[in-house]
Protein backbone atom coordinates (compact mmCIF):
# COMPACT_ATOMS: atom_id res chain seq x y z
CA UNK A 1 0.00 0.00 0.00
CA UNK A 2 1.13 3.56 0.71
CA UNK A 3 3.58 2.75 3.50
CA UNK A 4 6.25 1.19 1.30
CA UNK A 5 7.28 4.63 -0.03
CA UNK A 6 7.90 3.06 -3.42
CA UNK A 7 7.45 6.43 -5.15
CA UNK A 8 9.61 8.43 -2.72
CA UNK A 9 12.01 9.79 -5.36
CA UNK A 10 9.27 10.83 -7.76
CA UNK A 11 7.32 12.43 -4.91
CA UNK A 12 10.37 14.29 -3.57
CA UNK A 13 11.06 15.74 -7.02
CA UNK A 14 7.60 17.34 -6.90
CA UNK A 15 8.15 19.05 -3.55
CA UNK A 16 11.94 19.56 -3.40
CA UNK A 17 11.72 23.35 -3.71
CA UNK A 18 9.18 23.51 -0.87
CA UNK A 19 11.24 21.23 1.37
CA UNK A 20 14.23 23.53 0.96
CA UNK A 21 12.31 26.41 2.52
CA UNK A 22 13.22 26.99 6.17
CA UNK A 23 9.69 28.11 7.01
CA UNK A 24 8.28 24.83 5.71
CA UNK A 25 10.93 22.97 7.72
CA UNK A 26 10.01 24.99 10.81
CA UNK A 27 6.68 23.13 10.95
CA UNK A 28 8.78 20.40 12.60
CA UNK A 29 8.63 22.50 15.79
CA UNK A 30 4.83 22.52 15.85
CA UNK A 31 2.80 19.64 17.27
CA UNK A 32 -0.02 18.00 15.37
CA UNK A 33 -2.37 15.13 16.22
CA UNK A 34 -0.11 12.91 18.33
CA UNK A 35 2.76 13.57 20.72
CA UNK A 36 6.06 13.17 18.90
CA UNK A 37 4.47 13.65 15.48
CA UNK A 38 4.96 17.19 14.22
CA UNK A 39 2.91 19.17 11.75
CA UNK A 40 5.77 18.68 9.30
CA UNK A 41 5.51 14.89 9.69
CA UNK A 42 1.74 15.09 9.19
CA UNK A 43 2.04 17.26 6.08
CA UNK A 44 4.70 14.96 4.61
CA UNK A 45 2.50 11.93 5.16
CA UNK A 46 -0.60 13.61 3.67
CA UNK A 47 1.47 14.84 0.75
CA UNK A 48 2.86 11.38 0.04
CA UNK A 49 -0.35 9.38 0.30
CA UNK A 50 -2.27 11.95 -1.77
CA UNK A 51 0.52 11.87 -4.36
CA UNK A 52 0.33 8.07 -4.61
CA UNK A 53 -3.47 8.05 -4.77
CA UNK A 54 -3.60 10.70 -7.49
CA UNK A 55 -0.77 9.05 -9.41
CA UNK A 56 -2.63 5.73 -9.42
CA UNK A 57 -5.86 7.43 -10.54
CA UNK A 58 -4.14 9.40 -13.32
CA UNK A 59 -4.87 12.72 -11.63
CA UNK A 60 -2.47 15.67 -11.04
CA UNK A 61 -0.19 13.97 -8.52
CA UNK A 62 2.40 16.76 -8.47
CA UNK A 63 -0.13 19.38 -7.43
CA UNK A 64 -1.64 17.01 -4.88
CA UNK A 65 1.81 16.49 -3.35
CA UNK A 66 2.50 20.22 -3.20
CA UNK A 67 -0.93 21.16 -1.88
CA UNK A 68 -0.76 18.32 0.62
CA UNK A 69 2.56 19.55 1.97
CA UNK A 70 1.22 23.08 2.41
CA UNK A 71 -2.31 22.32 3.59
CA UNK A 72 -1.47 23.08 7.25
CA UNK A 73 1.14 25.77 6.59
CA UNK A 74 0.24 28.18 9.39
CA UNK A 75 2.17 29.16 12.51
CA UNK A 76 -0.30 28.52 15.32
CA UNK A 77 0.16 25.76 17.88
CA UNK A 78 -3.50 24.80 18.06
CA UNK A 79 -2.88 22.45 20.99
CA UNK A 80 -2.40 25.51 23.24
CA UNK A 81 -5.68 27.21 22.28
CA UNK A 82 -8.80 27.48 24.41
CA UNK A 83 -12.06 26.01 23.09
CA UNK A 84 -13.30 29.15 21.33
CA UNK A 85 -9.95 29.87 19.69
CA UNK A 86 -9.68 26.22 18.67
CA UNK A 87 -13.05 26.45 16.93
CA UNK A 88 -11.87 29.57 15.07
CA UNK A 89 -8.68 27.73 14.16
CA UNK A 90 -10.63 24.77 12.80
CA UNK A 91 -12.76 27.03 10.60
CA UNK A 92 -10.01 29.28 9.27
CA UNK A 93 -6.66 27.50 9.24
CA UNK A 94 -7.08 26.50 5.59
CA UNK A 95 -7.37 30.18 4.70
CA UNK A 96 -4.37 31.02 6.89
CA UNK A 97 -2.34 28.24 5.31
CA UNK A 98 -3.21 29.52 1.84
CA UNK A 99 -2.23 33.11 2.74
CA UNK A 100 1.11 31.92 4.15
CA UNK A 101 1.81 29.69 1.17
CA UNK A 102 0.97 32.46 -1.32
CA UNK A 103 3.38 34.80 0.46
CA UNK A 104 6.25 32.36 -0.14
CA UNK A 105 5.43 30.31 -3.23
CA UNK A 106 3.85 30.61 -6.65
CA UNK A 107 0.84 28.28 -6.48
CA UNK A 108 -1.39 26.95 -9.21
CA UNK A 109 -5.16 27.43 -8.84
CA UNK A 110 -5.42 23.68 -8.09
CA UNK A 111 -2.83 23.92 -5.29
CA UNK A 112 -4.66 26.92 -3.85
CA UNK A 113 -7.94 25.02 -3.87
CA UNK A 114 -6.33 21.98 -2.24
CA UNK A 115 -5.06 24.12 0.64
CA UNK A 116 -8.17 26.20 1.27
CA UNK A 117 -10.71 23.38 0.91
CA UNK A 118 -8.98 20.62 2.87
CA UNK A 119 -11.28 21.07 5.88
CA UNK A 120 -14.52 20.60 3.94
CA UNK A 121 -17.24 19.87 5.12
CA UNK A 122 -16.29 21.64 8.37
CA UNK A 123 -15.71 24.81 6.34
CA UNK A 124 -17.82 26.07 3.42
CA UNK A 125 -14.93 25.87 0.95
CA UNK A 126 -16.09 23.27 -1.59
CA UNK A 127 -13.67 21.25 -3.69
CA UNK A 128 -13.19 22.48 -7.24
CA UNK A 129 -10.74 19.74 -8.25
CA UNK A 130 -10.52 15.98 -7.75
CA UNK A 131 -7.10 16.44 -6.19
CA UNK A 132 -8.62 18.69 -3.50
CA UNK A 133 -10.96 15.86 -2.55
CA UNK A 134 -8.03 13.41 -2.53
CA UNK A 135 -5.86 15.57 -0.25
CA UNK A 136 -8.76 16.36 2.08
CA UNK A 137 -9.66 12.69 2.37
CA UNK A 138 -6.05 11.63 2.94
CA UNK A 139 -5.68 14.39 5.56
CA UNK A 140 -8.56 12.91 7.51
CA UNK A 141 -7.28 9.33 7.10
CA UNK A 142 -3.77 10.33 8.19
CA UNK A 143 -5.12 12.27 11.21
CA UNK A 144 -7.04 9.21 12.41
CA UNK A 145 -4.05 6.92 11.85
CA UNK A 146 -1.82 9.37 13.72
CA UNK A 147 -4.23 9.50 16.65
CA UNK A 148 -4.41 5.70 16.76
CA UNK A 149 -0.65 5.33 16.42
CA UNK A 150 -1.00 3.29 13.22
CA UNK A 151 1.92 4.82 11.40
CA UNK A 152 4.50 3.50 9.00
CA UNK A 153 7.82 2.59 10.53
CA UNK A 154 9.80 4.07 7.66
CA UNK A 155 8.07 7.41 7.20
CA UNK A 156 10.35 10.00 5.62
CA UNK A 157 10.83 12.14 8.68
CA UNK A 158 11.43 15.83 8.83
CA UNK A 159 15.02 15.05 9.76
CA UNK A 160 15.73 12.63 6.92
CA UNK A 161 14.50 15.29 4.49
CA UNK A 162 16.77 18.00 5.83
CA UNK A 163 14.88 19.70 8.66
CA UNK A 164 16.92 20.72 11.69
CA UNK A 165 17.03 17.98 14.38
CA UNK A 166 15.88 20.27 17.20
CA UNK A 167 14.18 23.16 15.45
CA UNK A 168 13.39 26.38 17.19
CA UNK A 169 9.85 27.68 17.05
CA UNK A 170 9.60 29.65 13.82
CA UNK A 171 9.63 33.45 14.00
CA UNK A 172 6.37 33.52 12.11
CA UNK A 173 4.74 31.58 15.00
CA UNK A 174 4.86 34.75 17.06
CA UNK A 175 2.32 36.35 14.74
CA UNK A 176 -1.08 36.87 16.37
CA UNK A 177 -4.07 34.77 15.41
Amino acid sequence: MFWNFKYRGEWLSCIADLLGDKTVQSMAALPQHRKGFSRYHHCLLVSYVAFVLCRKLGWKAREAARGGLLHDFYPIDWTQLDLRANFTHMLHHGEWALENAQERFLLTPREQDIIVSHMFPVTPHLYHYRESFAVSTMDKVCAVLELLGVLPGAIPTAYSLGAPRYPQAPAWAARAV
